[in-house]
């Protein structure tokens, strides 16, 4: 098993259930050329974001860590038309770069950019929400979870990405302040009554990692 055989089943898979989309190609395209880390989610992974959205009939969405605004459109893309989404973004230029990418992809309506640490504009978010996507720095997704989860619904979804961390996430004694991180949400999660939550490990074009997915009880 190698990264070239991932990626050419990624490419496979997204090529058949994922077809060519003008504005999220142009959205990574922009994001490239200003710069940004070439983190965000792959094509697939956007349209399972997109899909569990619309499994819990998403209106309100919650999104930490905007990045080029990728990951976004296709979140929003399951909202309907009276629908929100908050994006928290910490640098102000990932902010300006998602902004108009997302308002290219004709979801600016929609769609809300806070620029600020997340852990100082979270208190502001108004709930309920119907799913949050958590994709920002890693030593603080605990925190990040446990302040959603105050602002989710019942029924509603809480979902994490890279919590693999590329195996390391087993490893108790890494000193990985980002592998530590996850494993103090996994613990948060194991101790919290109130979700019912499964973490797997993905292969693909992004390497290996994870995603960790828990779902606010009745």
């Amino acid at each position: 098993m190698s990264q070239q055989l991932w990626s050419e089943v990624d490419d496979y898979l997204s090529g058949v259930l994922v077809p060519s989309d003008p504005a999220l190609e142009a959205a990574r395209l922009a994001s490239d050329r200003a710069g940004l880390p070439q983190i965000a989610v792959a094509p697939n992974q956007g349209k399972l974001l997109n899909l569990l959205a619309g499994m819990v009939g998403a209106r309100s969405i919650l999104e930490i860590g905007t990045l080029g605004g990728y990951s976004t459109i296709w979140l929003a893309r399951a909202l309907p038309p009276r629908g929100r989404l908050v994006s928290l973004e910490f640098d102000p230029k990932h902010a300006e770069v998602a902004r108009g990418n997302i308002d290219a992809a004709g979801l600016g309506e929609l769609v809300e950019i806070r620029v600020g640490r997340a852990l100082d504009l979270l208190p502001a978010v108004e709930g309920p929400l119907d799913l949050v996507f958590i994709d920002a720095d890693k030593v603080n997704t605990s925190a990040y979870f446990e302040a959603s989860l105050k602002l989710v619904r019942p029924g509603g979804v809480i979902v994490v990405d890279n919590v693999v961390r590329g195996g390391a996430v087993a490893n108790a004694a890494s000193e990985d302040p980002n592998v530590q991180g996850i494993r103090r949400l996994h613990e948060v999660i194991a101790a919290e009554p109130r979700v019912d939550a499964t973490a797997f490990q993905t292969v693909g074009v992004k390497g290996y990692d994870g995603l960790t997915i828990a779902l606010v009880k009745s």
